[in-house]
């Protein structure tokens, strides 16, 4: 059993990312187009449809982050130091999007509050984006330790990715206001998630076209045979997801241009995993030779073991509770 400890960890991990990007996603979504609303009545409507629920996203991210520092920590101890300053500014947008959050109901003047959650969320994106994009390019170590400079993240390929994922958790945004919106903000939605997802898909087969690139090892993955075989039907699912959304949108659906879009990052987050497999960190650090000991791996999953359906709970309970529609005379706050 103990063998198995690492991909259990892995799976864990990966899944509290995951729960991050998809929950936090259209929030930070929601900060990106507060930009573009008609007004204060619509950037309250947008603001209090995720109100209720916000609060609690960052728990994934700090999972994820305590799971890789106690299940594989020289990932860990080399991710921070070469990541420091993208993870740095992430943070600190986070902050002024989560201040701005909660001033801007209660200020008389609500201008600059909405340029720190506009700016915040567009500078949070962009940052996670640019490390999502460092660390599929690779991160140089050495005898366990970070070996490059302070700027080595900062290339064109990860600069693509950060501006890719603006276009991509505003298209979760717009597709979450459609599930929670009426009327014409409902309907400008629609429009939103339309030019979003063709940007989405351009940026998809930008990256799929630019990763084999990085490493012959990752052209090998995909280009091989009979690897092309095997999965090739991704991409293929790609295209019929993105079909089903624009038709979904087309026929003013309310619930289904959310589950597409989610269905979408889905398939961008497996197609990456299958890339990197089995590292965690490329090109050195995989998930067996990052491993911390079987007995602490075994010991941590007890805990987890208790704690992972908790959160569960919570986050489903609370998403539940504050289900339909928000209108302009409701609100959280």
């Amino acid at each position: 059993m103990a063998e198995y400890y690492p991909l259990i960890w892995l799976g864990i991990i990966g899944f509290g990312v995951f729960m991050y990007v998809f929950l936090d996603g259209f929030v930070l979504g929601i900060g990106i187009l507060s930009r573009f609303a008609k007004g204060e009545t619509e950037r309250d409507i947008m603001m209090n449809s995720v109100a209720p629920v916000w609060d609690g996203n960052e728990t994934w991210l700090v999972m994820g982050g305590a799971g890789l520092m106690a299940a594989f920590p020289p990932v860990y101890a080399a991710m921070l130091p070469a990541l420091y300053l993208p993870l740095s500014l992430m943070l600190i947008a986070l902050i002024f999007r989560g201040v701005a959050f909660e001033f801007r109901f209660k200020a008389q003047r609500k201008a600059g509050w909405n340029l720190a959650f506009n700016g915040g969320s567009i500078v949070a994106t962009f940052c996670q984006g640019i490390t999502l994009g460092a660390i599929v390019q690779g991160v140089a170590v050495v005898d366990g330790q970070y070996a490059g400079g302070a700027f080595d993240w900062l290339t064109p390929f990860s600069i693509m990715t950060g501006i890719a994922l603006i276009f991509g958790y505003a298209l979760l945004g717009s597709s979450w206001l459609v599930l929670k919106s009426e009327g014409a903000l409902q309907e400008q939605a629609y429009r939103w998630t339309t030019r979003l997802l063709i940007a989405v898909i351009g940026f998809m087969g930008l990256v799929s076209l630019w990763v084999p690139f990085l490493d012959l090892a990752y052209a090998e993955r995909w280009f091989s045979w009979p690897n092309i075989l095997y999965l090739l039907p991704i991409p293929l699912i790609v295209a019929l997801v993105s079909w089903a959304l624009f038709r979904a949108v087309k026929r003013r659906n309310d619930s289904l241009p959310f589950i597409y879009t989610l269905a979408t990052f889905a398939l961008g987050y497996v197609g990456l995993a299958i890339s990197i497999w089995p590292h965690i960190l490329p090109p050195d650090l995989t998930v067996w030779n990052a491993a911390s000991p079987p007995e602490t791996q075994g010991f941590l999953l007890i805990g987890m073991s208790v704690l992972l359906p908790f959160i569960l709970f919570y986050t489903a309970y609370s998403y539940w509770v504050f289900r339909g529609k928000m209108t302009a005379d409701a609100g959280y706050h």
